[in-house]
């Protein structure tokens, strides 16, 4: 009979095993004196599977063998137990071989008799099948007579069926994700990957352990994916958050996962993203699970993961200005032409990834009235920088207050020469991009090159006005982090949450404004004990993001005297918010109230002899525009004096007579 061509592996691997089981079971025929003459090939021959011979994978059964260097006997075992689930005549002959009808279940008594080649070590809890768990062992009287029953999972494996086990579910998914196109700094990352594994597959050894980490949580999956579907690795994912603590409960998750990579040929993504390094057991669990694996690992997150096992790691950034700038081109079409350089603004303040800039480009452009006819170029910029702008408020806005900018530079009354310095600050970060990519200062130099400012002056001068005014002229958000709140006495937590905030804002680049300081800073640089150590090592670490941060970061203080000039050397700018002076109060009392508001016989030269800030004088103007709305009339001088009394008694100053210059 010429071979059935048309036989699939599937059916040549269900006809293997057919044979296979049937070997057994005539082992047990002899045992029982039914059959004397059948013999005892190793492995009958599949009718019809010479084509698939280097073709396709060999069967599931020698795999398996393979795959946990099984002895025959051991192999032996493993279809008992397999004859039992997919024979019906194999129950009724084990219990009649055993000789006891209520004996229907393999055990390794029986095997140890009736198989050829028995070896007592096939029993051991460190060999393969008791191991790797490809048996189960019953409740019984004994080792030896306890019943045995072949896992689920290695079942559906011989029969040529895979699926990942159930009792992963929950640990472990599939990682279902549509291949992301990557930029060229980050497709070389997967060439290095490929052929780090590709090498150590061609020398047998144990592969080494991947290790991605950066900002761009999105390139570090797409990288993952990329690099296991060269290599014909199903990729999976497990969160650090769902490792057990208990040992007992890891060490039977390892295995578990241990042996599904190896009859799968699958890849682990561990992500340590959400990992919280300060939770109790859940580092010392996530180091054990890395240095126990023996299988395709990658390990993705923000920082570098500590453990004992070697890691190579690759530092995945987001696009670079060149690669995002590409990347906007791309996906705007023919609309990007329209911009007029647009894009290199967006670049500069906004470090988004490949997917990111997909969606807002799309989401922009389908808003669009005509698509084939895009709205002016000055339209269509504002339209993707509020986009952009607004994709980079979630994460922040968990870590830190919104401030919603409406101050301009017509409500600031300062100095010239603090003027001065403001709009230069807003001048470095609108053309940071010409200096430092176009004019060549990044390629020199990383260090340095964020954009940091220091205001010091006493409460209510101006400062966070100031802020708001930089965040409304340069159309950026800007968040308010309360340092006191942020510093914790805990080694390493001040730092964590730094990082949380700086990693959540560097997407958006918005404008950071870092309230008292003098929480964290100080004249530290004369270390005295281990705590003044530490707080230099968390001010650097402030101090080393602010230089690295592609937005502009603020610090303020009520106290400069307070902080060390080593640690102001490292700030670009610092403005002082001097308190007002008569002239000064006097402007501010000319803006305070808005146009719609109605006034009457406001003196400002009274009201100028109040010897506060600006910020006392807004709280006193708003107390006033409540009294007269409260008495139908426009706001006087009586309203401005009972608001000034209820804000002195706050400062628990007293007002004087002079201070407004009697009664009104």
């Amino acid at each position: 009979m010429s071979p059935d061509m048309s036989l699939s592996w599937h059916e040549a691997n269900q006809r293997y095993l057919t044979a296979m089981l049937g070997r057994v079971r005539g082992i047990l025929e002899r045992r029982l004196g039914r059959d004397e003459s059948l013999p005892e090939p190793d492995a009958y021959p599949v009718e019809g599977a010479d084509h698939l011979e280097g073709v396709l994978p060999s069967f599931a059964l020698d795999n398996l063998t393979s795959l946990f260097h099984l002895t025959p006997f051991e192999r032996d075992v493993l279809l008992l137990c397999a004859g039992v689930e997919l024979d019906s005549g194999f129950s009724p002959l084990i219990a009649s071989v055993q000789g006891d009808p209520a004996r229907a279940h393999p055990t390794f008594s029986l095997a140890l008799s009736a198989l050829p080649d028995a070896h007592w070590s096939a029993l051991s809890p460190s060999g393969p099948l008791r191991y790797w768990r490809l048996i189960d062992l019953g409740p019984g009287s004994s080792v030896t007579q306890s019943p045995l029953r072949i896992d689920e999972r290695i079942l559906h494996f011989l029969a040529g069926i895979t699926h990942l086990d159930e009792r992963l579910n929950g640990y472990i998914a599939a990682l279902l994700m549509l291949e992301q196109e990557l930029v060229p700094s980050q497709a070389a990352i997967v060439d290095q990957i490929v052929e780090i594994w590709s090498t150590i597959a061609a020398w047998r050894a144990l592969p080494p352990a991947i290790q991605l980490i950066g900002s761009d949580l999105t390139a570090q999956r797409a990288i993952a994916v990329a690099a296991s579907s060269q290599l014909d690795l199903a990729l999976h994912l497990m969160p650090t958050a769902a490792l057990p603590a208990s040992p007992v409960d890891m060490e039977s998750l390892h295995r578990l996962w241990e042996r599904e990579a190896m009859l799968s040929s699958d890849a682990l993504l561990l992500d340590c993203d959400q990992a919280d390094p300060g939770e109790a057991g859940r580092e010392s669990s996530l180091g054990r699970w890395i240095e126990s694996q023996r299988t395709w690992l990658i390990v993705s997150g923000r920082e570098r993961v500590r453990t004992r096992r070697p890691l190579v790691t690759f530092e995945v950034s987001k696009p670079t200005t060149t690669e995002q700038r590409d990347l906007w081109n791309k996906a705007l079409g023919s609309a990007a032409a329209r911009l007029d350089g647009q894009i290199d603004a967006i670049v500069s303040q906004f470090s988004l990834d490949a997917a990111t800039i997909s969606l807002i480009s799309a989401e922009v452009l389908r808003g669009q009235p005509d698509p084939d006819e895009p709205a002016e170029p000055e339209v269509l910029g504002a339209t993707l920088w509020k986009a952009c702008n607004d994709h980079s408020q979630p994460a922040l806005s968990e870590l830190a207050q919104r401030i919603v900018p409406l101050a301009t530079w017509e409500d600031l009354v300062l100095p010239d020469a603090q003027m001065q310095i403001l709009r230069e600050i807003s001048v470095h970060v609108r053309q940071r991009m010409k200096v430092y990519e176009a004019w060549g200062f990044a390629a020199r130099s990383a260090r340095g090159l964020g954009i940091s400012a220091l205001f010091s002056g006493a409460s209510g001068t101006g400062k966070t006005m100031a802020a708001e005014v930089l965040a409304n002229d340069l159309h950026l958000d800007l968040y308010r982090i309360d340092l006191s709140q942020v510093v914790s006495k805990y080694i390493g937590e001040t730092e964590k949450n730094l990082r949380r905030v700086f990693d959540a804002a560097e997407e958006g680049g918005s404008i950071l404004l870092f309230d008292e300081a003098d929480a964290l800073f100080g004249k530290r640089s004369e270390v005295k004990d281990s705590h003044d150590r530490y707080a230099n090592v968390e001010i650097s670490y402030l101090l080393q993001r602010m230089e690295a941060y592609r937005g502009l970061a603020i610090l303020t203080t009520n106290l400069k005297e307070a902080l060390d000039t080593a640690f102001l050397r490292r700030i670009r700018f610092a403005v002082s918010f001097p308190f007002p002076d008569a002239g000064q109060r006097a402007e501010i009392w000319r803006r305070i109230f808005p146009a719609q508001t109605p006034t009457n016989d406001l003196d400002i030269s009274r009201l100028a002899r109040l010897n506060i800030p600006g910020g006392n004088i807004h709280n006193i103007a708003l107390y006033a525009a409540f009294l007269a709305a409260d008495a139908g009339e426009p706001v006087r001088m009586s309203h401005l004096q009972r608001a000034a009394q209820v804000e002195f008694t706050k400062l628990e100053r007293p007002l004087a007579e002079t201070e407004l210059g009697g009664r009104p």
